[in-house]
């Protein structure tokens, strides 16, 4: 199926691995023009290289408020505008209520909610005045469904949910949606850092699978689809609603 995106600019945040990988190869395998960024040139020259065509790739840390705006005028720049912005960025560290202090959520939040605001506030208002423009945050299905020991990613995510629902309505009159899709386990850095190779009875999915569901979300057939929360989680989230 044509999803009708060939040709638009996309910038897709910390994809030099994992789901931001997979993400920024579904869009250029699209016709995408394709921005990604990282922490490290070489990682990121090896995630171009894989990614094809045109791809980008911009030396930027998007843990930060300040890295994700620099981020999306750097993209901005090399691109000429911005038509997709697909958020992400690794998770904080593991920990309990028990064993995490206070002083450890500002940097949690900065990561995974602060980082998000900030790209979209970069990117949104030039899609709103071109009448076109998908926004795709990359979450966790801890929103729907808290997962122990990481409780500043369950908090961080969930504000960061909050922020892109209302974002959503304010911006759908415009072109513009605004979609979160919200991972379980897939086959990445983090979830083997944090899980190793078993999973028990959850199967762990592939980034690259993950990353169609991404292109999908930015398609002309999914301009009416905004405000969405989307799991892709191999059945980890069992409730009803």
């Amino acid at each position: 199926m044509d999803l009708g995106i060939a040709g638009r600019r996309a910038a897709v945040a910390a994809g030099s691995a994992g789901l931001g990988l997979g993400s920024a190869k579904a869009l250029a395998a699209e016709g995408c023009r394709v921005a990604v960024c990282g922490r490290d040139r070489a990682r990121l020259d090896a995630a171009v290289a894989e990614i094809g065509g045109d791809a980008v790739g911009l030396v930027c840390d998007v843990g930060r408020a300040a890295g994700g705006a620099e981020f999306v005028a750097a993209a901005t720049e090399a691109l000429g505008g911005i038509d997709v912005l697909v958020t992400n960025a690794g998770g904080p560290p593991a920990g309990t209520f028990a064993s995490t202090a206070v002083e450890a959520y500002p940097a949690a939040l900065e990561l995974n909610l602060l980082s998000v605001v900030a790209m979209c506030k970069a990117a949104v208002d030039p899609m709103r005045e071109q009448g076109w423009g998908r926004v795709v945050a990359i979450t966790s299905v801890a929103v729907r469904q808290p997962i122990p020991n990481l409780i500043l990613s369950n908090t961080a995510r969930a504000g960061a949910t909050g922020f892109l629902k209302t974002l959503a309505r304010e911006v759908a009159a415009d072109g513009v949606t605004v979609n979160s899709v919200q991972p379980g386990l897939h086959r990445t850095d983090r979830v083997l850092s944090l899980y190793g190779a078993d999973t028990r009875d959850v199967p762990m999915g592939e980034a690259d699978d993950f990353g169609a569901i991404v292109a999908f979300l930015c398609s002309d057939q999914a301009k009416f689809l905004t405000g969405a929360q989307i799991h892709v989680d191999g059945g980890t989230y069992q409730a009803l609603l």
